[in-house]
């Protein structure tokens, strides 16, 4: 029998918690064999999540016994470990067995050195402040879950169901993770990346500049080009290419590319409309450029995205 071991310890993320007991811990009697899971803590005082006192928590000192460590988040600003905790954690994982991090909790195996030079992702939220902390990490923006060799991340909350039944799928079989979806009303697969959920921020201080970008976005549905920008902000071509990935950190037409795919969005989400129809509306060329645009930056197709998002007609 498989076994899982989740990481507790005082403030745990109760959502996240969640996801993994409802997956891992849950009785399944429509199967013959499942994961045997627990609850551990190296910390033996009582532990609080983020909403409630935690009950059934078993203490431990090691975790030779389990197959699979899950750790369902972690305080993204600590910087002191328990050197019990790491060393267990660091041991499990270097005799290769599965350590999983859901959301924030690849802060702590980046902190113990774990994803150096592996791929891996937290919450998009969270994706500055990892990449400063952790250069030697390859970190993967626009993805919900990454697996390399024995470890594995998911980026935002939900996306922890996501990698936890892809996990199901590699040890059960297809079959047993399409029945655990179906009883958690979701889909056994999910097409994507966290940029289906992601505004591109836009510079919030006022000036000639930004005044240029609130003009274009006022705009986007007309054939602007970045000469035009460059031109509004009374700028060559150079210069506000130049100060534009200094101020934005992208070229001016990744920007506006981005910018029309935002406003595709949020079409698709409102209204029923079709994809040549949606181009001429978003200011781009012909559908083609559209549906490329829209794969690069969201990571799926606008049919997939209009059905996962669009509200229901009442």
């Amino acid at each position: 029998m498989h076994k899982i071991a989740i990481l507790a310890f005082d403030g745990i993320p109760i959502f996240e918690l969640g996801c993994a007991l409802e997956v891992f811990a849950l009785p399944r009697p429509e199967f013959s064999e499942w994961y045997e899971t627990r609850l551990v803590s190296f910390e033996s005082a009582p532990l609080k999540s983020a909403a409630c006192e935690l009950v059934g928590i078993e203490h431990v000192s090691q975790l030779d016994e389990f197959d699979t460590l899950l750790i369902p988040g972690w305080n993204t600003d600590s910087k002191k470990l328990k050197m019990q905790l790491a060393e267990q954690i660091v041991q499990f994982a270097e005799q290769g067995k599965r350590v999983v991090s859901f959301c924030s909790g690849s802060f702590l195996l980046a902190q113990l050195g774990l994803l150096n030079g592996k791929k891996a992702t937290t919450h998009w939220r969270f994706a500055e402040k990892f990449q400063q902390r952790f250069p030697q990490v390859k970190y993967e923006g626009n993805v919900l879950y990454t697996q390399e060799d024995n470890i594995a991340c998911s980026a935002g909350s939900a996306a922890g169901l996501d990698l936890a039944l892809d996990l199901v799928r590699q040890d059960f079989g297809h079959q047993a993770a399409n029945i655990v979806a179906r009883r958690l009303v979701v889909s056994p697969h999910r097409s994507g990346g966290q940029a289906q959920y992601v505004e591109t921020p836009v510079p919030a201080e006022h000036s000639a500049f930004s005044d240029t970008l609130d003009w274009a976005l006022s705009r986007l549905d007309k054939p602007l080009v970045v000469d035009d920008l460059a031109g509004k902000a009374n700028m060559s071509r150079r210069s506000f290419d130049r100060h534009f990935r200094a101020s934005i950190g992208m070229s001016p037409k990744a920007w506006l590319n981005q910018q029309r795919i935002q406003m595709a969005k949020r079409v698709l989400e409102n209204e029923q409309i079709n994809i040549e129809r949606l181009a001429v509306k978003v200011g781009f060329d012909n559908a083609i450029t559209l549906r490329f645009n829209f794969q690069k930056y969201v990571g799926i197709s606008p049919r997939q995205y209009q059905m996962q998002f669009s509200r229901p007609v009442l």
